[in-house]
C-alpha cells in the first residue's frame, strides 16, 4: 500500500505559493465593486459601442393646443436654409435649435429649452421604447410639457430638492421662469427677477443670464449675467437677489457649476475660471450694492497660461485666450472640471492644483478642403458620463459627437503626461477617442444618471439619442420578436 502513497512534504517546508492575478469579473461580482482602473479597461468597449439609435423632429404645436410654436416658426418660416447664403446659414445657426438639456436626477425626465423660446420635458423611457424601430416621430401624448418661453432660452436645470420642478433662463430676459411640471400650464408657478441696473443716461440696461444652478436646500438660486456678476436668491425670502457674486470684470460668465462643498466655479468669455466658496472667506462681502452683498473670488486661473505650460502644444500653436462655452464637474471624479472652449479644443482643470491635465485639440474646420466655406459654428454644452470619466461633447464642423478618455491617469490617451512608450501595443490599440456619427450638428447634449445613455440637441432643434444598438432576438416557441439593448443585457 505505501507504494500508492502520495509523499507529503516534510513539516517545517513551506511550499512555493502560487501567485495568480485577480480574475477582475469574478472580484466584482464576488464585491459588488469595480475598481476604477477595471472601468478604464473596459471604457473602450463602451465607447465604440455607441452609435445613434433614435431621432426626434421638434414638435410644431404646443401642448393641448392648435398655434405652431415659436421654434418651428422661426425655422421654417422666416427662412429657407437651402437658399440663404452659407455665412447667413451659420448665423441663423446661432439662433435656433436647441439650447440646452438635462435629466433630472433619477433620469425619468429630460428637460430641453430651444433659443427661439420652446420648454419641453419629455418622458425618457417613452423616447427610448420608440428608438427600438418601432418609430422615431414622436407621439404628441407623450410629452410631458411643450410650451413657451422667451427668446433666447438658454439654460435648463432641475431643481435637485424637488424633481418636479424645472427652471430656465434667457440671454435677453433678466428673469428665471420656474416650472412645476405637475401643473400643465404656460405659466411659471414662480419668477425670480433681478433688480434694474440704469446707465449713465438714466435708462435701464437689461442684462440676460447665461446659466444658472440650484442648491440642495431647496432655497438658494444663482444665476450667471452677461456682465460678470451672479446673482443669488433665497426662495424663502423674495423674489429679488439678496446676495452676489462679482468677477470684477466687464465680460460676461457664460457657464457656473456649484460642487459639493459650496463652492461655485463660473467661465467667463475672456477664458477665465473663478471660484468662490459661499460659505464665506477671503472677502465674503466686498461692497454693498442696492442691499446686495457682493462677494469677489477667492481665486482665479487663466485657462490659456495654464495651456501654454504644455510644451508639445505650445510648440504647434499659437495659444490665446479663448472663450470657455462650458463647463462640468466630473460626477466620477470630483476634482476633475471638463471645460470646453469655442474653438472646439476640450480638456480638464485638475481642482488640486490649478493645472490642465487633459487636453483633446480637433483640427479646425478650415483644414477641411471639402468645404469652400467656413461654417459658423453654434455655441456647444458637453456632458460627463456618469462613470468611465468620459466626456461627451459635440463637432465643431462635422455632424457627430466627440467621446474622450478623461481618465484621471496618465494612462489616459488625453493626458498631457501620456507616454506611448510606456503602454503595451494593445492598450495604444484599444484606448482612444471615439467620433459618433449623427444625423445632425449637435449643440448640447445631456447624459442619462443611471444608464449612461446620451440625448444630443441639433441646430435643427431634434433631439438625438445615442446608445448601444438594439438586438431582435426571436423566441423558441412563437414569431413575437424582443428587442434588447446591449446596454441592457
Amino acid at each position: 500500500m505505501e507504494k500508492y502513497a502520495v509523499p507529503v512534504a516534510p513539516i517545517g517546508e513551506n511550499p512555493k505559493p502560487i501567485t495568480r492575478s485577480h480574475w477582475k469579473r469574478s472580484l466584482v461580482e464576488l464585491t459588488g465593486k469595480c475598481d476604477r482602473h477595471h472601468l478604464h479597461d473596459v471604457a473602450p468597449r463602451l465607447m465604440h459601442s455607441f452609435s445613434e439609435i433614435g431621432a426626434f423632429p421638434h414638435k410644431y404645436k404646443y401642448h393641448n393646443e392648435a398655434t405652431p410654436c415659436k421654434t418651428h416658426l422661426r425655422q421654417y418660416y422666416p427662412f429657407v436654409l437651402d437658399e440663404l447664403p452659407s455665412v447667413i446659414s451659420g448665423i441663423r445657426q446661432s439662433v435656433l435649435g436647441v439650447s440646452a438639456l438635462e435629466f433630472d436626477a433619477k433620469g425619468i425626465y429630460l428637460a430641453s429649452v430651444t433659443k427661439p423660446g420652446c420648454l419641453t420635458v419629455h418622458e425618457f423611457e417613452s423616447l427610448y421604447c420608440q428608438s427600438n424601430g418601432s418609430g422615431t416621430r414622436e407621439d404628441q401624448g407623450k410629452q410631458l410639457l411643450h410650451i413657451p418661453v422667451f427668446s433666447g432660452a438658454n439654460a435648463v436645470r432641475w431643481n435637485p430638492a424637488s424633481q418636479d420642478e424645472v427652471v430656465c433662463t434667457s440671454l435677453i430676459n433678466n428673469e428665471v421662469l420656474i416650472f412645476d411640471i405637475g401643473y400643465v400650464s404656460s405659466e411659471p408657478t414662480e419668477v425670480l427677477r433681478k433688480r434694474p441696473t440704469v446707465n449713465v443716461h438714466g435708462s435701464s440696461v437689461r442684462q440676460g443670464f447665461s446659466d444658472i444652478a440650484l442648491s440642495n436646500d431647496d432655497a438658494r438660486v444663482l444665476a450667471s449675467d452677461t456682465y460678470g456678476a451672479i446673482s443669488i436668491w433665497d426662495r424663502r425670502a423674495s423674489n429679488l437677489p439678496q446676495s452676489g457674486l462679482t468677477t470684477n470684470a466687464t465680460y460676461g460668465l457664460t457657464s457656473i457649476q456649484l460642487d459639493e462643498n459650496q463652492c461655485v466655479i463660473g467661465a467667463t468669455k475672456s477664458g477665465f475660471i473663478y471660484i468662490w466658496d459661499l460659505r464665506g472667506g477671503r472677502s465674503s462681502a466686498a461692497f454693498q450694492s442696492h442691499k446686495e452683498a457682493y462677494s469677489s473670488p477667492l481665486t482665479s486661473v487663466r485657462l490659456s497660461s495654464m495651456l501654454n505650460k504644455i510644451g508639445p502644444l505650445k510648440a504647434q500653436s499659437n495659444i490665446l485666450p479663448k472663450e470657455i462655452q462650458s463647463i462640468n464637474i466630473n460626477p466620477s471624479c470630483s476634482y476633475q472640471l471638463g471645460f470646453h472652449l469655442d474653438d472646439g479644443w476640450s480638456g480638464v482643470l485638475d481642482l488640486h492644483n490649478f493645472q490642465v491635465s487633459h487636453i483633446h485639440c480637433p483640427p479646425p474646420p478650415w483644414l477641411d478642403e471639402s468645404n469652400d466655406v467656413i461654417p459658423m459654428s453654434p455655441p456647444r454644452k458637453a456632458s460627463w458620463l456618469p462613470k468611465h470619466s468620459i466626456y461627451a461633447v459635440g463637432s465643431t464642423s462635422n455632424n457627430g459627437l466627440h467621446l474622450l478618455d478623461f481618465y484621471p491617469h496618465t494612462s489616459s490617451p488625453c493626458h498631457v503626461d501620456y507616454d506611448d512608450s510606456k503602454n503595451p501595443g494593445e492598450t495604444l490599440e484599444c484606448k482612444k477617442n471615439v467620433f459618433v456619427p449623427l444625423s445632425g450638428l449637435v449643440t448640447a447634449c445631456a447624459t442619462h444618471p443611471l444608464n449612461g445613455t446620451i440625448v444630443a440637441g441639433t441646430v435643427e432643434a431634434s433631439l438625438i439619442m445615442i446608445s448601444q444598438k438594439h438586438l431582435c432576438k426571436k423566441g423558441d416557441d412563437d414569431d413575437m420578436m424582443a428587442t434588447l439593448s446591449i446596454h441592457d443585457s
